[in-house]
């Protein structure tokens, strides 16, 4: 569990969804989504594989477009923007992939240069040596500057994607399966992480997952998703103090007992 009071201001909606859906040919994925996140909020977003978590955040950055519904961010229509928007919102709405999406090619250091160099073209050597440093220092892994990614393991190259998303400082952090194929202890780190970055960068975040350690460590709020809707929202507590639905016990214990 946390060991800070996250300062979430319950008057400012960074993103609110209404009534989204999306399908691919027969497969409804999305069915009827309303969701609200808060400035300074964690929201985890609970489901089996398969159930739309990853394409719910890949709408709400427009990789993918919505069928119908409603999706503010920051207070604009994301599927409504034309690209110059749409480009200066993704400047605020860091999204980090399940494997890093380090370029193999570049040291670490490069890899977190790049972002500033493509967004910040202005930017001096010196304002970007210093950021990257800020970076790796709020990571962990200020050593890693100069090693490939090849040289990482897993745990650090998915501290190294989130220290790149970091690095051009969004107001918001979408993270997908940020634990995904990772030990428990490397988990445990990521998870900390996660909250360090809420509460030393003041992020709202969306943290797409199907690992309850991850849901209860990180989350000020858990949706449960199942059959395209969520059919539970509220603290891990809540959402977990009883077990009058099937899938809310199977996760629990899947979890936790087996």
């Amino acid at each position: 569990m946390k060991d800070f009071t996250p300062e979430i201001d319950w008057n400012d909606k960074v993103i609110s969804i209404r009534g989204l859906y999306k399908s691919f040919g027969p497969n409804h994925v999305l069915q009827g989504i309303d969701l609200d996140l808060y400035k300074g909020e964690n929201i985890v977003v609970l489901g089996r594989s398969g159930t739309g978590k990853s394409v719910l955040i890949k709408i709400i950055s427009r990789l993918l477009y919505p069928d119908a519904g409603t999706v503010n961010v920051l207070g604009q229509e994301v599927p409504n923007l034309d690209v110059v928007t749409l480009r200066e919102l993704r400047l605020k709405v860091g999204f980090c992939f399940q494997n890093g999406a380090l370029y193999d090619s570049m040291t670490v250091g490069e890899n977190l240069a790049f972002p500033l160099r493509r967004n910040m073209p202005g930017m001096s050597k010196a304002e970007r040596d210093k950021r990257v440093a800020l970076v790796l220092e709020a990571v962990g892994l200020s050593q890693t500057v100069d090693q490939m990614p090849s040289e990482l393991s897993g745990g650090q190259r998915k501290r190294i994607g989130i220290g790149r998303t970091l690095i051009l400082r969004p107001e918001i952090m979408l993270y997908d399966e940020p634990t995904a194929g990772l030990d428990p202890i490397t988990c445990t780190e990521i998870n900390n992480l996660i909250n360090e970055v809420q509460r030393r960068f003041k992020t709202s975040s969306i943290i797409i997952t199907h690992d309850l350690t991850c849901a209860k460590a990180t989350g000020d709020k858990i949706a449960v998703m199942k059959g395209g809707k969520f059919i539970r929202q509220g603290s891990f507590d809540e959402v977990f103090g009883s077990n009058d639905d099937e899938l809310i016990q199977e996760f629990y214990d899947y979890n936790f007992i087996q």
